[in-house]
């Protein structure tokens, strides 16, 4: 399961249904979410969602709740459903956040930092994170240790804090609306997270949730995760939009497709030598130089010596690879290293195939050059 990869947007998309489900309550979730996504759908088609031609406009996320507010209402309604009072997101303009401001720093032993980096990396939250942003997660995050029946969160209570499990188990509570007695929902057993949906969309808790054993979580304040998460996919978006708008294989691209690609695109970065993609594996990634040098070599064309690299290319930034054995669906063809210390921005292969399809003409142009500098590079070698 772990190299399954996770489709662009999907965590997205879920959070959102699962904050609709929680402000709704619905009695029938399957009618639910078949009028949910049936809506999306139609948001979708009309250009109201996702296609936007302003690159900034799902930004604005104050706007963007209260049209999910609408239509929730719109949909409580047309299925006879008890609607909650909705708490209306709170606005965070990426742009007006200054950067200058002053960072939540707790303190830790190296001890400590150890431990919370192990915790943070499993988190699905955080892995498209870069490594300065993971260092203001660690920075910004606390310890909390628990005890049992300590209540970490009680349903209807402002979201203040963000927390994530090292250890210890949490019992879930929700309240029925009917009896007023707490149903036990569900538990934690030493790992996992809670309590992003109350941030991110400025909504009272959803659930009760207590310690049954003791354990140890850390936690981080509202301002300080909306700030890392929200802000800094703002700023990664703007910047690949950018750097795909100087790449001339991705010209034909609409400015609304650059900005799905670039939503898409995750960073990696690469320490001299290492290797990026190795040949002979199959296609996973179609790279894309973001900073430093990037060298191609191939072994098996001297059959003198058929374990020796011959080195095929040397890529800077603007420059992409890895595409061949994408639209061909064949192994790596050769393999890529990383020349000094360098950052590629990547795409899945289901992105690509989803994202680049107006591209794939122009890639496809390329196999013949290709051919033709290995050609090239053989009759140099007396191969």
């Amino acid at each position: 399961m772990a190299n399954i990869p996770i489709p662009a947007g999907l965590q997205e998309m879920l959070q959102n249904f699962v904050v609709a489900v929680l402000r709704e309550q619905p009695g029938d979730l399957v009618e639910f979410a078949s009028q949910y996504f049936s809506s999306l759908l139609d948001h979708r088609d009309t250009g109201e969602m996702g296609g936007t031609s302003d690159p900034n406009a799902d930004e604005d996320m104050e706007s963007d709740d209260e049209a999910i507010d609408e239509e929730l209402a719109m949909m409580a309604r047309q299925a006879n459903y008890s609607r909650r009072k909705s708490v209306s997101a709170e606005g965070f303009d990426p742009d007006a956040d200054d950067d200058d401001d002053e960072r939540i720093v707790h303190p830790k032993t190296d001890e400590q930092r150890e431990r919370l980096g192990n915790v943070v990396n499993k988190i699905l939250l955080f892995s498209n994170l870069e490594m300065d942003q993971m260092q203001q997660v660690l920075d910004a995050m606390f310890e909390h240790k628990v005890t049992p029946g300590t209540h970490v969160i009680d349903e209807g209570d402002d979201g203040d804090n963000f927390y994530v499990i090292e250890s210890g188990d949490y019992d879930i509570f929700i309240k029925d609306k009917v009896t007023g007695n707490q149903n036990h929902v569900g538990s934690y057993h030493g790992t996992g997270a809670f309590g992003e949906l109350a941030l991110m969309y400025n909504c009272p808790r959803a659930a009760t949730i207590i310690a049954t054993t003791e354990g140890s979580l850390w936690g981080m304040d509202r301002t300080t995760f909306r700030r890392i998460i929200v802000k800094n996919a703002a700023k990664k978006r703007r910047q690949y939009e950018e750097f795909l708008e100087t790449i001339p294989c991705l010209t034909t691209l609409t400015p609304e497709e650059r900005m799905k690609v670039a939503d898409a695109m995750v960073t990696k970065t690469y320490k001299d030598g290492e290797i990026i993609l190795r040949q002979g594996d199959p296609a996973d990634f179609f790279y894309i130089v973001a900073e430093g040098h990037v060298v191609i070599k191939r072994r098996g064309d001297n059959p003198n010596k058929p374990e020796e690299e011959v080195q095929l290319q040397r890529y800077s930034r603007g420059a992409y690879f890895g595409e061949l054995a994408l639209l061909q669906n064949q192994p790596r063809a050769a393999s890529a290293f990383a020349d000094g210390d360098c950052k590629c921005a990547v795409l899945d292969v289901q992105s690509f195939e989803r994202l680049l399809g107006p591209c794939k003409e122009l890639l496809m142009r390329n196999i013949p050059i290709y051919e033709q500098q290995l050609s090239e590079i053989c009759r140099d070698m007396n191969i």
